[in-house]
């Protein structure tokens, strides 16, 4: 892995960092806030957390856009929990609340729930609408994460 800095938006102050990639891997701390970078979980997200989070973080973003009325989302929560633990810290797990951010599921023509999109970037790179289970989802998201 090479040492070149990313940029990483830290999931609990929204700063961006930057760090070394190998630095991944050594459970990194924010630099404002010094909480983990990571925490095996995923992180909730309002539109301007979620426009920060695409734009600045330098690891690929799985997003779950889901509703608390939704039956397969509830049923899916516990999987997308689990492919966090699996698929971080090489990327960024987030869920946004479509009830909450009705403009940014507007923006982005989320049209059913739950629907999982991925940015590389700062760009969506591919979309699954449906419920999945945890292998799954990191098998989907690792194979279009590039």
């Amino acid at each position: 892995m090479s040492n070149d800095p990313l940029h990483i938006v830290c999931p609990h102050c929204h700063t961006t960092n930057r760090l070394p990639q190998a630095s991944l891997a050594q459970a990194p701390d924010c630099g404002k806030c010094h909480r983990p970078l990571f925490t095996g979980h995923p992180v909730a997200l309002d539109e301007a957390a979620f426009d920060k989070h695409i734009a600045r973080s330098q690891v690929p973003v799985l997003v779950d856009f889901w509703a608390p009325w939704c039956g397969p989302c509830r049923m899916m929560a516990p999987a997308f929990e689990q492919a966090a633990a699996q698929l971080e810290p090489h990327m960024r797990l987030a869920k946004v609340n479509t009830e909450e951010a009705q403009q940014l599921g507007a923006r982005l023509s989320i049209r059913s729930i739950p629907t999982l999109a991925l940015f590389v970037d700062g760009r969506e790179v591919a979309r699954q609408p449906g419920a999945m289970g945890a292998a799954d989802i990191v098998r989907w998201a690792r194979s279009h994460a590039g």
